[in-house]
């Protein structure tokens, strides 16, 4: 996203805008690849000795607890932050909210116009409302306030050819946004729980890459991942190139070139 000590959004790059969008199913590709984030993966190249990078970072929304405290709160694991910092960006995080005016897709533009690169984190199933079917009731944590203010962000970093990493969730939300739809209850298709062993836990999944894609480059032609998502990636939405899947069949990465 952007190179060697260049200023990126202030101003705009025409380095940044010639980035491919990508996303994932598989969080932990990039998670637990930290030389390779930091040196050729999806996020470099980054400058660690100019302007860092601002990558904003969407959260949960959820009660939570901390210290003596229980309070509706906005967060994020982690190792999203961790990684956007080895390799040399400054996240930057952005919760779901409902604005009075605007609903909750307000400010997307200006959020954006300040970043150099988003990233959109797994979390919650994306609710059904976004593609249309009726919701499977196995569904949970959906989060429409959520779902409308990140798809507000990522037609706008579309629009403006900033660059996108989508995780797990954020890959779905990628797909419903391009006009796919998603399986609500993978089980059912693949009849197994391989792919999310029980609420909270992750099964180990061999996923294999397109030789040449953006991914492939990053992991090579396959990988062991940790998995832990019941929803996936079912019709491929306009424009997507599937360039990961499962033994089983099941898309676990995509791109969009341009």
């Amino acid at each position: 996203m952007g190179s060697g000590s260049a200023p990126y959004r202030r101003p705009p790059s025409s380095t940044l805008a010639s980035a491919p969008i990508v996303g994932s199913i598989v969080g932990p590709i990039v998670g637990s690849q930290n030389e390779d984030v930091r040196s050729d993966g999806i996020l470099a190249p980054m400058s660690t000795t100019g302007a860092r990078p601002l990558i904003g970072a969407t959260t949960y929304r959820q009660v939570s607890s901390w210290w003596a405290w229980e309070r509706d709160a906005a967060l994020v694991s982690a190792p999203y932050v961790d990684r956007v910092a080895e390799a040399g960006g400054w996240p930057l995080l952005i919760p779901p909210c409902d604005p009075a005016d605007g609903g909750p897709g307000a400010g997307a533009a200006q959020a954006v116009g300040a970043l150099d690169g988003l990233l959109l984190i797994g979390g919650g199933d994306v609710g059904a409302s976004a593609y249309g079917p009726a919701p499977d009731p196995r569904n949970a944590k959906v989060s429409e306030v959520r779902d409308a203010g990140e798809l507000a962000l990522l037609a706008e970093a579309l629009r403006t050819g900033l660059p996108v990493l989508a995780i797990c969730r954020g890959a779905q939300l990628l797909n419903v946004h391009q006009g796919g739809d998603l399986v609500q209850y993978l089980p059912d298709v693949i009849g197994t729980t391989a792919h999310q062993p029980a609420p909270g836990a992750f099964g180990e999944v061999t996923v294999m890459t397109v030789p040449g894609s953006r991914i492939n480059c990053i992991v090579g032609d396959q990988i062991e991942v940790p998995c832990s998502h019941h929803q996936a990636i079912g019709t491929v939405g306009r424009d997507l190139v599937v360039t990961g899947r499962a033994e089983d069949g099941v898309v676990e990465a995509v791109e969009l070139p341009g």
